[in-house]
C-alpha cells in the first residue's frame, strides 16, 4: 500500500508540472498574439554621422528641433583693410551662422574677436584697450609666413586661440584642401602647347627661389609672368598657365605646413604638374598624393631637375601618372576672406576645447 500512494503521489506531481507547463505557455501564446497585431514600432533612429561640414555628433542630437545658439563674431580690423560682404556661412557652406559684425559696439556681447596679425602687429594701440570679458575668445588670424609676419613678440601672451594655415593651429584655415568625389572621374588633362611656367609677384634676388630659378633656366626654357617680366591679368592666369606641363609652385620662404595658392590655385587648379620649393616632401605629402608633385629636394642638382621635366615632356605615359590621383581627388581653393571667418564661426559651434599659445613667438616660426 505504501508503494502504491508513492506513486499516486508522484503522478500528482507530474499532472501539475504538465498543467504549470501549459499555464505559463498559454500566457506566452497570448502576449505574442496581441504583439503581433498591434502597429510596429517606429524604426531606430541613429544620429547622423558627424562628417567634415556638419555639425551633427552624438552629444546634439538629442534635441534635433533645438537650434545651437548663435554665436557672435567680432571682426576687430578688416584684414588689410579690404572689407567684403559678410554672408550668411549657411548659405555659402551649409554650417550653423555666426552673427558676424565689424561694429566694435559688439566688443562686450562678441564670443570672439579676431584679429589680424598684419592690421595689429605694430603694438597694443590697435588692440582692444578693455578688458576682456572672461567668455570671450581672442583670436589671432594670419596667413603669413613667420618671415613676413613682423613683431611677433608683441603678441606673446595676448590670444587664447590661433587661426593660421599651420596644421596644429586651434583653427586650421589652409589655402587649398584636395576633396574627395563621390565617385570616380575620368579627368581630362588640358591640351599642352609649352613646358615651363612661374608666376612670381615679389621678386627677391636673394631669395632661395630666384636663386634655384636662375640656376634652372642655365639647363631649359622657363617662362616667368609677373611684375617685372611678361604681364599676366588674374582673368587669364588660369587659362595661361593650362598650356604649361610643369608650373615652379615656388613658396617666397620655407616654413612648415606653408603652402599657398602658389600650388593650389596656379598649378593644382589650371591642371598642370607642379614643381615645388617650400617645406620638406614629408610636409607636403601630408594635404597631398606622394605622385602629384615634383619637389626639387628629390634632384641633387637644378640640371638633373631639368633633364627629368626633358624625360616626362617626350614620355607621356610617364607623364600622366601625375594625374592619376584627380580619379578619386579634386582641388579646392578657399573662396575668398570669408572662408577663414565661417571656418572659426563653424569651429566655435564644435568644439570646446582649445590650447592657448602663451608665445607665438616661439610658436610660429
Amino acid at each position: 500500500m505504501e508503494a502504491t500512494g508513492q506513486k499516486k503521489g508522484f503522478l500528482g506531481k507530474q499532472f501539475f508540472a504538465v498543467l504549470l507547463f501549459h499555464f505559463f505557455f498559454g500566457i506566452c501564446l497570448f502576449t505574442y498574439i496581441r504583439q503581433t497585431r498591434e502597429p510596429e514600432s517606429a524604426p531606430c533612429s541613429y544620429p547622423p554621422s558627424t562628417l567634415p561640414g556638419s555639425l551633427a555628433s552624438p552629444e546634439n542630437t538629442s534635441s534635433p528641433e533645438k537650434k545651437a545658439p548663435e554665436l557672435t563674431i567680432l571682426l576687430w580690423t578688416w584684414p588689410f583693410g579690404q572689407s567684403f560682404p559678410l554672408t550668411k556661412c549657411s548659405t555659402l557652406f551649409g554650417i550653423p551662422d555666426c552673427h558676424m559684425t565689424a561694429d566694435r559696439s559688439w566688443y562686450h556681447k562678441a564670443d570672439a574677436v579676431v584679429m589680424h596679425h598684419w592690421d595689429v602687429y605694430s603694438g597694443p594701440s590697435r588692440l582692444p584697450r578693455e578688458p576682456r570679458p572672461p567668455f570671450q575668445h581672442w583670436i589671432w588670424f594670419n596667413l603669413e609666413s613667420p618671415s613676413h609676419s613682423p613683431n611677433l613678440g608683441a603678441m606673446n601672451g595676448i590670444f587664447n586661440m590661433t587661426m593660421t594655415y599651420r596644421k596644429d593651429s586651434d583653427i586650421f584655415s589652409p589655402y587649398g584642401s584636395l576633396e574627395l568625389l563621390r565617385q570616380p572621374h575620368n579627368f581630362t588633362i588640358p591640351a599642352k602647347t609649352k613646358l615651363v611656367a612661374w608666376a612670381v609677384s615679389n621678386w627677391n634676388p636673394g631669395s632661395r627661389r630666384v636663386q634655384y630659378y636662375t640656376e634652372l633656366k642655365k639647363y631649359i626654357h622657363v617662362d616667368v609672368y609677373g611684375r617685372q617680366h611678361k604681364p599676366l591679368s588674374q582673368e587669364q592666369l588660369l587659362p595661361t598657365l593650362s598650356q604649361y606641363k610643369f608650373y615652379l609652385a615656388f613658396e617666397n620662404s620655407l616654413h612648415e605646413d606653408y603652402i599657398t595658392e602658389k600650388l593650389w590655385k596656379n598649378a593644382l587648379t589650371s591642371g598642370t604638374v607642379p614643381v615645388v620649393c617650400g617645406p620638406p616632401r614629408q610636409n607636403y605629402e601630408r594635404f597631398l598624393p606622394p605622385d602629384s608633385f615634383i619637389h626639387i629636394d628629390d634632384f641633387p642638382s637644378a640640371l638633373e631637375l631639368a633633364q627629368y621635366l626633358e624625360q616626362l615632356d617626350k614620355d607621356p605615359v610617364r607623364y600622366e601618372r601625375y594625374f592619376q590621383w584627380r580619379t578619386w581627388l579634386s582641388p579646392s581653393i578657399s573662396p575668398g576672406w570669408i572662408f577663414h571667418y565661417c571656418n572659426a564661426c563653424q569651429f566655435l559651434h564644435r568644439t570646446k576645447s582649445y590650447q592657448t599659445m602663451r608665445s607665438l613667438s616661439t610658436w610660429f616660426r
